[in-house]
């Protein structure tokens, strides 16, 4: 599953290819995921006494699980503001932007700022919600930026910004 549900500050923003990832989801828990448990839960059922029956509390814990997240993305998607296009100025930093950066000890990283529900450190998606983007945000090349994470402060210097998808 996904980061937490607890989003209520979270930014309603998102890529379309976030929006289809979250639709995806709810659409397996649905069609393919939410029958298999039920079926698995009826099967167990027909076993007997449920008071003991491991596979039958499991799988209404699962069911509990899987609702509750069924729950959670309707409403988020329902909420959720799909920016599909570049800003106007493309040279700066805004939701969506491919970000690169240099510490000042040469190394080099690539973020994209995209919305809370998306974010994926592996693929280098950050959460425009982060210390990372808002010190971002409005940047342009040769900037230098300051970052104020929980654990110090960093700087980088902005060397490139992009909105290829």
């Amino acid at each position: 599953m996904q980061p937490s549900h607890n989003k209520t500050s979270a930014s309603k923003y998102i890529t379309p290819e976030g929006r289809t990832h979250l639709s995806e989801e709810l659409s397996y828990l649905w069609k393919v995921k939410r029958p298999q448990v039920t079926q698995a839960v009826a099967e167990a059922a027909a076993m007997g006494d449920r008071s003991e029956n491991a596979e039958y509390i499991y799988g209404k814990k699962q069911l509990r699980e899987i609702d509750s997240r069924m729950r959670f993305l309707t409403k988020r998607l329902d909420e959720l503001i799909v920016v599909d296009r570049p800003p106007d100025d493309t040279s700066t930093v805004f939701f969506g932007a491919w970000v690169g950066l240099e510490d000042p000890d040469g190394n080099l990283f690539r973020y994209r700022i995209v919305g809370p529900d998306e974010f994926d450190l592996k693929r280098g998606f950050i959460s425009i919600d982060s210390p990372m983007a808002k010190a971002l945000l409005r940047k342009t090349e040769g900037e230098e930026v300051v970052v104020i994470r929980p654990n110090g402060t960093d700087v980088f210097v902005v060397t490139s910004v992009g909105y290829e998808v």
